[in-house]
């Protein structure tokens, strides 16, 4: 039987909790800590992939979201394109989500049983079903390089009741999640094993990677217990899930400390839908390794800018001549060639060109941040560069 894995991982480097390590999947090597782009549709919103390429940005992996890609353009018409690398044009690593939590923030519009949930989509009304056999049917034919398995998620001020029920269900999904998914590597199906453009590292099996997701709300002791069962039944990786969606951030981070040290340090530990940069630093401070959000695209469209000293909302009239570029500290494309004032301007004319030029700018800042902790992790300077990053980004954007 053969000892390769999908991926494989090894920290470099820690600083207290915080760890530098080196995630090897079947399309290239991804540092970690790693900040991940959301490209729900196939497409991470107001950028090009050649941008996302680029040394400004040099994104290694993003996301795909197995519901709305599931609804559209649908299953058949990606594997007649020969998967979701092939159709969007992406040969870098990709993440799937799996699809139960854009169902769970449904709300009364779906209704969940032991064989999965029933829905109605959003694009069109039609009733739907998905299960963690489907969306590992769904996501075996996307080919994306790391699967995530089907959740269900709890409010995050549930009661211990509801959580515990949601825990049991969600246990029993990930072993239907695990045995489904291995059957359909057995079986060929796997549609992103086709064309990998990287020479495949020796050590890994071309498959895809399933990750584990760890739930239970605000409740510790659920979250430790999910935690346990979830690791029994064995993932390439592991992550958090159910947070940020109602609770207390003091209680998120009380479930972060708890969490994510007893998480198999030789694992990838992810920390799903969060955040802002001041989230992303104070989880690698707690052992976190991979992290996805929508903050930067969706920010970039409505005119708010991350910068070094805080957001920046280019609406503001105060810009209208300000000559300065959105962050003096960003060496990227848009603040080495943009003004306040210009980008000011395009937004207020309801140019396009605006929206792009921001998410360009706060996708660097996140990808650049992200370098900048690998780092001081490396050098052993990171609790020092959290309090100086935590310390700017408190001050004022003006």
């Amino acid at each position: 039987m053969s000892t390769k894995r999908p991926i494989t991982f090894s920290v470099v480097a820690r600083d207290g909790e915080a760890r530098a390590g080196l995630l090897k999947t079947r399309r290239g090597i991804i540092e970690t800590p790693v900040f991940m782009p959301v490209g729900t549709a196939g497409t991470v919103k107001g950028i090009r992939f050649e941008e996302l390429e680029s040394p400004d940005l040099d994104a290694r992996i993003i996301l795909g979201n197995t519901y709305h890609l599931w609804l559209r353009p649908g299953v058949e018409t990606i594997k007649a394109c020969g998967g979701l690398h092939r159709f969007i044009g992406w040969d870098r690593a990709l993440l799937t989500d799996s699809g139960g939590f854009q169902v769970w923030s449904l709300g009364a519009l779906r209704k969940i049983s032991e064989e999965g949930t029933e829905f109605r989509s959003h694009v069109d009304g039609s009733l739907r079903f998905l299960s963690p056999e489907v969306s590992m049917e769904v996501q075996a034919a996307l080919g994306s390089d790391i699967v995530m398995v089907f959740d269900e998620c709890a409010p995050g001020k549930a009661t211990h009741e509801e959580a515990r029920s949601s825990l049991e269900l969600t246990a029993r999904w990930a072993k239907r999640s695990r045995e489904k998914f291995d059957q359909l590597q057995r079986d060929g199906l796997d549609l992103g094993s086709l064309g990998i453009t990287p020479a495949l590292p020796e050590e890994l099996s071309g498959a895809q990677a399933l990750f584990g997701i760890v739930q239970g709300a605000a409740h510790r002791d659920l979250r430790q217990e999910s935690l346990e069962r979830t690791v029994e039944i064995g993932f390439d990786g592991y992550a958090i899930g159910g947070l940020s969606v109602g609770e207390e951030k003091s209680v998120m981070w009380e479930v972060v400390d708890d969490v994510a040290p007893l998480m198999p340090a030789d694992r990838p530990r992810y920390l799903m839908g969060v955040g802002t940069p001041e989230d992303l630093i104070e989880a690698v401070a707690r052992g976190v390794d991979m992290f996805d959000c929508v903050l930067p695209t969706r920010n970039g469209r409505t005119g708010q800018a991350f910068t070094s000293r805080g957001k920046l909302n280019i609406k503001n009239a105060q810009w209208s001549e300000d000559r300065r570029p959105l962050d003096e500290s960003c060496r990227c494309s848009v603040c080495q060639r943009h003004s306040r004032a210009y980008l000011r301007h395009l937004h207020q004319s309801g140019e396009m060109l605006a929206g792009i030029l921001l998410t360009h700018h706060n996708l660097a800042f996140f990808l650049d941040t992200m370098r900048r902790v690998r780092q001081s992790i490396r050098s052993g300077d990171f609790p020092k560069f959290r309090e100086e990053f935590i310390e700017r980004l408190n001050e004022s954007g003006e």
